[in-house]
């Protein structure tokens, strides 16, 4: 096991560091408006360490524009699902620049677990089926409130989809596997407990959390795991992640 610490790589460190800064800079109480700086500034610095890719940094922007254009939507003035009640210099439409960068922090997650780890995925469905199912998970976050929430219908069709779909990981020195299903559902789990601990430290609050905090709802759970389904799939179709996906051809 200790081989196994010591032989890991680099870039894994130096990312792991920066995501602990990122955090400290999100929970602290930095006077003015340091902490929304910190968050701009972490990207930027992982960029310039060299820590993704180019093919990861265009994922990792498509999760930022993907982002905020959601975080856009859900605080408008018709939808308020949350707000970031803290006055802030990079705010457009009412909306910090960082909270696209949160995105994009689950998106270099993926990235990061996938080489990391020495992720393999076996019997992952047709690249179209599983591109078109995000679209829809994707519009049914902006269209729930105006035509019904049909995101358990989109989970019946998720189980379907990768019923058969099996991740093969190696987290210390032995290779190990899940159904690639379940490894949503738990990854979304802990988002959700992520979540409640940013609320909880005001980084944003929903409308039940305004006078005093309270748990963030169970549902948002499911949101979650929606939205790992998502940054799964744009991240399955960078090139060297797709050398390591089996897609049956019968």
């Amino acid at each position: 096991m200790r081989n196994a610490v010591c032989a890991a790589d680099p870039r894994s460190v130096r990312t792991t560091c920066a995501f602990i800064r990122l955090t400290l800079a999100s929970v602290l109480n930095f006077p003015g408006q340091r902490r929304q700086m910190i968050a701009l500034a972490m990207q930027a610095v992982m960029i310039w360490a060299g820590l993704e890719s180019l093919d990861e940094i265009k994922a990792i922007s498509l999760f930022h524009v993907i982002g905020f254009g959601l975080e856009v939507f859900k605080t408008s003035k018709g939808i308020q699902s949350w707000s970031y009640p803290d006055f802030a210099y990079t705010k457009i439409w009412g909306v910090p620049l960082f909270s696209g960068f949160m995105y994009a922090a689950v998106g270099s997650y993926v990235i990061q677990a996938w080489r990391i780890l020495e992720l393999r995925v076996r019997h992952h469905p047709p690249y179209w089926m599983a591109g078109a199912m995000a679209v829809m998970i994707y519009i049914n976050f902006f269209t729930h409130r105006y035509i019904g929430d049909y995101r358990w219908y989109l989970a019946c069709g998720l189980a379907g989809l990768y019923a058969r779909t099996t991740v093969y990981f190696r987290p210390l020195d032995r290779r190990r596997k899940m159904p690639l299903l379940l490894a949503f559902v738990l990854i979304g789990f802990f988002l959700w407990v992520a979540e409640n601990i940013s609320t909880f430290f005001s980084i944003w609050r929903y409308p039940n959390q305004i006078g005093a905090w309270a748990t963030v709802s169970a549902g948002k759970w499911s949101s979650w795991s929606l939205l790992i389904v998502m940054t799964f799939t744009i991240v399955a179709n960078l090139k060297h992640v797709k050398a390591r996906i089996h897609v049956p051809t019968a």
